[in-house]
């Protein structure tokens, strides 16, 4: 075999050598739990993983229940922490103060940053301990916990949430959040540093082409029969009488409509009384999670407490009409009338109208979800995590300087 001289290689050709970061991600909540931070969650460290990072992943340890392996889940150094429940949401854990242990693993390893998801124990310890080494952090505003206190009569807790949250964030180098209007509510607050990163969809695996007339008939669906439906926790703060109300409302003049709920939660035996001839589907993942969004021909979305709502481009990605309030996901993204159908935020007898509309007309509502469909394909998780790593060459690049302290050099 001969082995080609120098002078034969075109040094424009060859790729440039990537350069690899070592990356701390500190969540409390990962899959196999079900919700959109931790699904979300792992689409990143997928990606960053994918894109050649030493990605080492901080989390509580999981019911055993809980820890069956996850399809495609990436090969990163877990380091696994006590975890307790989480009040009001039991199959969720959160993690316990841990300073100290993080100040030691870190300064054995030290991380080029870490990157915090979720404000909890855990989240706080993380914080604390990268500070205490000089470590660049950075962190993502993904749930709106202050919002939730009117849902659990909580709501002398929303200001004093709101500080810890602002407290937290601001001494952060910089703090993610996934629409412009959550960035422009929370610059007016008081937090600093926020950069929008979005979400994306995966639209391979959330597809029309999974509708199945078998799961429609077992609906008690025929072909033309109108199907609403809803994907989500079923729990006070996803404001799910709206959803009752409009299909109530359609109904009235499509009697062989039915009703989907796809989720569980403490509502699940409230609702199931309040409509007792609604589907309850319980909850889904993956393909079959696919599956069930596309058999339904209208989503109904009427959550006022989310900062983004991963469900949104789900149903958008399978092909689903879209119903929401004007905020978070679909705020950014829906046109109203071209791909999908908003109220005003709040505004409950403009979502039921509109509910209404979208339910009279099948070949406007086809034309609207086939719309919804392109623009959730635009949504590329590969786009997302390279701006999401962009804010973390950020915040490395604005530490730099300090490394060069006595007593600040990196951990060999």
């Amino acid at each position: 075999m001969n082995t080609p001289d120098a002078d034969d290689i075109l040094v424009d050709d060859l790729p440039a050598p990537r350069h690899s970061r070592r990356l701390a991600v500190v969540t409390e909540t990962y899959p196999p739990e079900v919700n959109g931070v931790a699904m979300s969650m792992a689409r990143v460290v997928d990606g960053l993983n994918r894109r050649n990072h030493d990605v080492q992943l901080i989390r509580p340890r999981q019911p055993a229940k809980l820890t069956a392996p996850m399809s495609g889940k990436p090969a990163v150094d877990e380091v696994l922490t006590k975890g307790l429940p989480v009040p009001l949401y039991p199959n969720l854990r959160m993690g316990v103060p841990s300073k100290r242990a993080l100040v030691k693993l870190w300064s054995l390893k030290r991380p080029d940053v870490v990157h915090i998801a979720t404000e909890g124990p855990l989240g706080w310890s993380a914080l604390q301990a990268a500070q205490h080494l000089a470590l660049p952090v950075t962190s993502d505003y993904r749930t709106n916990f202050h919002a939730y206190g009117k849902h659990y009569r909580l709501g002398l807790l929303s200001k004093p949430i709101m500080g810890y949250l602002r407290k937290f964030h601001n001494r952060c180098d910089a703090t993610m959040v996934p629409t412009e209007s959550l960035r422009t509510l929370l610059a007016a607050r008081g937090f600093e540093r926020l950069n929008v990163v979005g979400r994306g969809v995966d639209a391979q695996r959330f597809d029309p082409a999974r509708r199945s007339a078998a799961m429609r008939e077992s609906w008690g669906a025929a072909p033309d029969d109108l199907v609403l439906g809803y994907v989500g926790r079923l729990a006070p703060e996803k404001n799910l009488g709206v959803v009752l109300a409009a299909y109530e409302a359609v109904k009235a003049t499509q009697p062989r409509a039915r009703l989907v709920f796809v989720g569980d939660g403490p509502m699940r035996t409230e609702l199931a009384a309040r409509a007792p001839d609604a589907v309850f589907a319980g909850q889904r993942s993956g393909d079959d999670l696919a599956a069930h969004y596309a058999g339904l021909d209208l989503f109904l979305f009427p959550s006022l407490t989310e900062t983004f709502g991963n469900v949104t481009t789900e149903a958008m990605a399978s092909g689903c009409a879209v119903v929401a309030f004007e905020s978070a996901a679909a705020g950014e993204l829906i046109r109203s009338g071209q791909n999908g159908w908003l109220a005003g935020a709040g505004l409950e007898t403009d979502f039921v109208a509109a509910t209404r509309v979208a339910a009279m007309d099948a070949a406007a509502r086809r034309a609207v979800a086939d719309a919804a469909r392109a623009t959730a394909r635009r949504l590329d998780w590969a786009d997302i995590t390279a701006r999401f790593e962009s804010v973390l060459e950020g915040a490395i690049a604005r530490a730099e300087p300090a490394f060069n302290l006595p007593g600040l050099q990196p951990a060999a």
